[in-house]
């Protein structure tokens, strides 16, 4: 019989890697497409660099304070709000913040916490076709 202090959590990989890796690098390529489409086109016309820089930089940005906020959760000490978090994918971190997620599994079941960086990362794509496909035209109705 096996003790239940030395058995896996149930469908978590015996490597302790991350569960369904394939898929997962799927939905990441395809909610990166337009973002990273966008950004390259916007820097290729000249019209600004900002987009991509504030992805990367702000993404590692995301992807470390999930690291910490997960070290933190483990010892028990104070926590990153979680309005930070959001606030990091907003302003164009949420690709760290879905990798970091993944890696550290960090924030994947609270579903107010999910729903809402869907949210985010929803409002991203939808910034990204207007901009690409409807000439900004969306956004200029607010």
């Amino acid at each position: 019989m096996s003790d239940s202090r030395t058995r896996r959590p149930q469908g978590r990989p015996p490597s302790g890697g991350i569960q369904h890796l394939k898929l997962k690098l799927v939905v990441l390529l395809i909610v990166c497409a337009l973002p990273l489409f966008g950004s390259l086109s916007m820097l290729l016309h000249g019209i600004s660099r900002v987009p991509l820089i504030a992805y990367g930089v702000v993404s590692v940005l995301a992807f470390f304070m999930y690291w910490a906020d997960k070290r933190k959760a483990r010892a028990d000490a104070w926590r990153t709000p979680e309005n930070i978090l959001h606030a990091l994918e907003l302003a164009g971190g949420w690709p760290g913040a879905l990798i970091a997620q993944q890696v550290f599994r960090h924030k994947t079941r609270k579903a107010s916490f999910q729903i809402l960086f869907w949210v985010i990362v929803a409002l991203h794509q939808v910034f990204w076709i207007d901009q690409l496909f409807l000439g900004s035209n969306l956004l200029s109705l607010f």
